[in-house]
């Protein structure tokens, strides 16, 4: 039996969150998101704990360790890697146990995992001579190979753990960069070759046959590659609403009219601030209404031309970015406002 797709007229998180409790992160995603939960990520435990470190924990046969820069590939385990590892397993059992208390085991919720997409982890870490694995085509290959039987198996134990319905966030914040030839060298004279969309979008594609689940791109930053992953075989995309730019207005027309779910991020990533022009210090500014925070994504869909029904169907509402950078009030409040919108958007659209 096949997972659900990314359900429209609800509201999830992008991945991470603040601080370094993971059974207070797990309780409060469980809790606030009823339809697609996550698997809550928390970078502020260092090493390990961040995007391509719990990556990097699921590669098979490619032991990580740590660079001057950023990860490597090693020529053997090294504590670092068990460090991601170990972080990864207690973040599913604690996920577990949470579930298992609510009663939320075998459920008709849906969940979701986060992971960096094959361009992005290829970009991020390191050969074992210091240079991107993205400078080598058969590295990146081999890479991406061991990753996609990392995630069936990742994928394979969440279902069983919790016994739901399971779909794949890939976050690519650095395809852009990598289309464009613009990812760093360790040098002016070693550059970064740029990656051809076709050998992106076979590289994303493997990922996805391997899940066999419904997969979503993320790409919170600036010029997400839209013509390029309308061609591809993802069902949903997340982006932060306030990048998309009038040139993207055809890109999101088409794919939302090919039925597939579109995440809008709505609600900023951290506390709204003001400059204080006394001080010349950021004070906190007024919280927006969920209103105001809903509106971009009724004017998109109307300036789309689809019927605002689309919002119950087809969107999902989740914060702008990962809530790392927030503090822990207003990543409960960021929750509690994607919930709200969403289920605005669920109830009578056209009222709004």
């Amino acid at each position: 039996m096949a997972d659900k797709s990314f359900p429209g007229g609800t509201a999830t998180g992008i991945g991470s969150w603040p601080g370094e409790d993971a059974h207070e992160a797990a309780a409060i995603v469980a809790g606030e998101f009823e339809v697609l939960s996550h698997l809550v990520e928390l970078p502020g435990r260092g090493l390990g704990a961040d995007l391509i470190g719990r990556t990097a924990a699921l590669l098979v046969d490619l032991p990580i360790d740590i660079s001057t820069t950023g990860y490597k590939l090693s020529d053997r385990p090294s504590s670092v890697g068990r460090r991601a590892q170990a972080h990864l397993t207690r973040d599913l059992d604690i996920m577990e146990e949470v579930w298992d208390k609510k009663g939320l085991l075998g459920s008709e919720r849906t969940v979701k995992a986060q992971l960096a997409g094959p361009v992005t982890l290829a970009a991020e870490l390191e050969l074992r001579n210091g240079r991107r694995v993205l400078t080598d085509r058969g590295a990146v290959r081999d890479l991406t190979d061991s990753l996609a039987e990392g995630v069936r198996g990742h994928l394979a134990d969440l279902r069983r753990r919790l016994g739901v319905d399971v779909v794949l966030q890939l976050d690519e914040p650095q395809l852009p960069a990598a289309l464009a030839g613009a990812i760093p060298g360790p040098s002016r004279f070693d550059p970064v070759r740029e990656i051809p969309g076709p050998e992106a979008l076979e590289l994303i594609q493997i990922i996805t046959d391997a899940a066999a689940v419904p997969v979503g791109v993320h790409c919170c930053g600036d010029k997400m590659p839209l013509e390029l992953l309308r061609r591809s075989e993802i069902q949903a995309l997340f982006l932060d609403v306030t990048t998309v730019r009038q040139r993207d207005f055809d890109h999101l027309g088409e794919w939302l009219q090919s039925g597939r779910a579109l995440a809008l991020g709505l609600v900023p990533s951290t506390a709204p601030l003001e400059l204080d022009e006394k001080t010349g210090d950021w004070v906190p500014a007024r919280e927006p209404d969920w209103r105001e925070l809903a509106d971009p994504a009724l004017r998109l869909v109307d300036h789309l031309g689809f019927p605002r029904e689309i919002l119950a169907a087809q969107i999902m509402v989740t914060p702008a970015c990962g809530l790392a950078g927030a503090d822990p009030q207003w990543a409960r409040r960021a929750v509690a406002l994607a919930t709200r919108i969403a289920a605005e958007f669920a109830g009578d659209p056209d009222a709004l």
